[in-house]
């Protein structure tokens, strides 16, 4: 039994079709974890088990986690809670509940960046590497996704991409990074969840097939779309000024300006490019496939 959280999120929509798809001849059932089963496709309802709330809820996980074997698991970001009480607090049902229950395998969504100099000033990925240690401290085998910036953040910019031709961030723009699309980083946690001869606890980095920078990305963006798109650095106090006007708490509004200013210090530049921690969606295929019908609808 395999149990999946966040199974409509950006991750969880990619992930739960590859375990269908592998499921039964691993011999694996599914079970979710949704606040509103109405967002699951009819095909999906009717080929896993369903527990209907909150994961950050110790009854829900109670329920969810009897007769797990794995579990998938990823924090929804919230914005009105400070950054540890989104991470740390969130999970700590969820711990309880794999020890009472004898979860053997756990993998879960974090973020690159341990142990290198920024990780203890990150903000969100600092709190992020907590939640990483209470999971550990439960005793399961933990494989933490360690995870750059998503292809999927500028999607958040296509209003304006096409409107103006502009896209920011609060990074250098030559500043060359790791940067993933969330289909391969599904792709990572089915293979860990389905064969697990793994143990004890590590980190699995999951950096895409390149390092990109904001105008790198413009590059391609322009090359794809057809129209010049250019990349505009916004100040972190400006940053600041605008997720507080959005009405985020203050602590995590500082804890996303803390992270940004972590990534342009190379938080992400702490693991070395290998064929195994590499992954094979390309941003230009990813801008072909996503970005431009996004955009040019």
């Amino acid at each position: 039994m395999i149990v999946i959280t966040a199974p409509t999120g950006n991750i969880g929509r990619h992930l739960l079709p590859l375990l269908l798809d592998s499921a039964p001849a691993h011999d694996e059932r599914l079970r979710v974890v949704v606040r509103d089963p109405a967002r699951l496709p009819d095909a999906v309802r009717d080929q896993v088990e369903v527990v209907t709330g909150s994961h950050g809820d110790a009854e829900v996980v109670g329920r969810a986690f009897e007769g797990a074997d794995a579990v998938f698991w990823l924090v929804p970001p919230d914005a009105s809670r400070t950054p540890e009480d989104a991470y740390r607090g969130f999970t700590r049902p969820a711990a309880e509940a794999l020890v009472a229950h004898g979860v053997g395998h756990v993998v879960g969504v974090s973020a690159l960046g341990r142990g290198t100099p920024a990780a203890d000033r990150a903000g969100l990925v600092t709190a992020t590497f907590a939640m990483d240690d209470l999971l550990t401290d439960t005793g399961v085998a933990y494989r933490a996704l360690a995870n750059p910036s998503f292809f999927e953040n500028l999607l958040e910019d296509a209003d304006t991409i096409r409107e103006t031709g502009v896209f920011t961030d609060a990074v250098d723009a030559d500043r060359q990074a790791p940067l993933v699309a969330v289909a391969d980083i599904a792709a990572v946690a089915a293979d860990l969840l389905l064969n697990r001869s793994w143990s004890g606890s590590d980190s699995v980095p999951v950096l895409g097939p390149q390092d990109l920078s904001p105008n790198d990305l413009a590059r391609i963006m322009t090359g794809q779309l057809g129209r010049p798109v250019r990349y505009e650095r916004q100040s972190l106090d400006d940053l600041l000024t605008s997720l507080l006007g959005y009405g985020l708490d203050k602590a995590f509004a500082q804890g996303i300006v803390d992270m940004k200013r972590a990534k342009n210090e190379g938080l992400d530049a702490g693991v070395t490019r290998t064929p195994a921690t590499s992954t094979p969606t390309t941003f230009h295929d990813w801008c072909a496939q996503t970005l431009k019908p996004a955009i040019l609808k």
